[in-house]
């Protein structure tokens, strides 16, 4: 198997091109504050949210939420950072 950092891609013009504005969407538990966390995470970074960006939909049972953000990102590790400190939280089940 191949390791993720040796493999290029087959069309340079396709893919994550950065700088970039990129979104993130949190699924975690609806009382978890996760827009604040999303906030918390990107202003930790030194990234931009799109401003009118963050929006929150909660499940059709309201345990659960979805919060989605734009951001304007540099380069692909801070990119990851994002994705790494927001899964790290015990409250978010997973990053999209």
């Amino acid at each position: 198997m191949r390791d993720l950092g040796d493999l290029q891609a087959q069309n340079p013009d396709q893919g994550f091109q950065f700088p970039g504005d990129f979104e993130v969407t949190v699924l975690g538990r609806a009382d978890a504050g996760l827009e604040d966390k999303v906030r918390d995470v990107l202003a930790g970074l030194d990234l931009a949210l799109v401003e009118g960006s963050l929006r929150s939909k909660p499940s059709s049972a309201g345990n659960y939420a979805s919060v989605s953000a734009t951001f304007h990102c540099p380069d692909r590790e801070r990119y990851e950072a994002v994705h790494a400190a927001l899964r790290a939280d015990p409250a978010v089940r997973w990053t999209l």
